[in-house]
């Protein structure tokens, strides 16, 4: 359901998920909603993993990537991704890119990084679950 308010007491607890209990709540939630939320200004947000290959920046909820705007991506503003349209579009983009990514990132820059493959096989399974 787009627009669905997450209360502070639930950011709270969900931020203190360790990486994988993060990851499956990202699934979950996008899944549900329909949609992820990256960070844009002129340009996505994006970070690098520990060998300095860039990777895409997604969250679960707008309130998440908010948090997220500041240091190198302050004054870039949560922009919505369609499910439909992260599945079908982005994540083969940047699987063709050689892009990885960088899941859940907390403020305090804490990153789930899967591979685009497997964001793909679990977003996919998530989705049969609703049908």
């Amino acid at each position: 359901m787009p627009g669905r308010v997450i209360s502070q007491k639930q950011i709270a607890s969900i931020l203190k998920l360790d990486g994988p209990g993060r990851y499956d709540h990202f699934i979950k939630h996008v899944v549900d909603c329909q949609q992820a939320w990256g960070l844009y200004s002129e340009g996505w947000a994006m970070g690098s993993d520990d060998d300095g290959n860039p990777t895409f920046q997604l969250w679960p909820a707008k309130e998440y990537a908010i948090m997220c705007a500041h240091g190198l991506w302050e004054g870039y503003e949560p922009a919505e991704i369609p499910l439909q349209d992260l599945v079908e579009e982005l994540l083969p983009k940047l699987q063709r890119d050689n892009v990885g990514l960088g899941v859940f990132r907390t403020p305090e820059g804490e990153s789930v990084m899967p591979t685009v493959e497997q964001l793909t096989v679990d977003l996919r399974a998530e989705m049969e679950r609703y049908e």
